[in-house]
């Protein structure tokens, strides 16, 4: 059981809690939410003439101004709840089991009415916005398989950045020859990775490596023999028509 002294101390500690969350609390206007409509705390009239852009940083900041107020709220109500509970003698027992609440805890917490057996803040909350479901990788929703190539929102987008954006080749740092290649990895490979792997095959355990003579295969050999590197698969043998095998291209 908490002593008189110790009574005191807390209830001098909540307080002046008090009065520091209230003038918070006055300073800013409720974090500006006093006012009617959020364009009021930035000096607007209208949303007509504003960007997009500028509307979503505005109804982001707007959000946080609610997040912030409604914490600052919980602690000025919890506040004047343990001045409440201090006033009707129960301060320092926990409203669960009845137990004195360690004076370590109130010192560390001194709005609390729990035990830390009884805390109702046992369990941290997982739970996301829904949006960051398709918003933020992996794509679960929306993944599928293209050609055993897996095809994700990424993808999506830049097939529908091929038929033009509200960006041309002059708002580039590196500006590009053609409206084509404006999208986002406009130059990523379709389909495969590494450059060999248009042309390059093997079977299920990864051996019997073929290769597919095509014109990547061709421009591939050519910068390989501008720089005199060998591959992995060994030096690769001129075009011909039919696939051949890592066997026949080492003989």
């Amino acid at each position: 059981m908490l002593s008189n002294k110790q009574l005191s101390t807390f209830r001098s500690q909540l307080i002046n809690a008090k009065k520091e969350v209230e003038e918070q609390l006055r300073d800013s206007d409720h974090f500006d939410l006093e006012r009617g409509h959020l364009h009021g705390s930035v000096g607007e009239l209208s949303s007509y003439d504003n960007h997009p852009g500028d509307e979503g940083t505005e109804l982001y900041e707007r959000e946080k101004d609610i997040a912030l107020n409604e914490h600052i709220e919980k602690e000025l109500e919890d506040i004047n709840y343990a001045l409440q509970a201090i006033e009707e003698g129960t301060y320092g027992k926990c409203e669960k089991c009845g137990k004195d609440i360690s004076v370590d805890r109130l010192q560390a917490i001194p709005t609390t009415t729990y035990c830390v057996e009884h805390s109702p803040t046992q369990v941290v909350s997982h739970n996301r916005p829904i949006e960051e479901g398709v918003l933020i990788p992996p794509f679960e929703k929306y993944v599928h398989e293209d050609e055993n190539v897996s095809f994700d929102a990424e993808d999506s987008w830049q097939d529908v950045a091929k038929y033009g954006t509200s960006e041309s080749p002059s708002d580039l740092v590196d500006p590009v020859d053609s409206y084509n290649e404006v999208f986002m990895d406009s130059e990523e490979n379709v389909g495969y990775v590494e450059d060999y792997e248009n042309f390059v095959a093997t079977d299920i355990e990864g051996k019997e490596i073929m290769i597919y003579p095509n014109s990547q295969h061709e421009r591939y050999e050519e910068a390989l023999d501008e720089e005199g590197i060998m591959t992995m698969f060994g030096d690769l043998p001129p075009y011909e028509k039919e696939p051949y095998t890592k066997d026949e291209a080492e003989d």
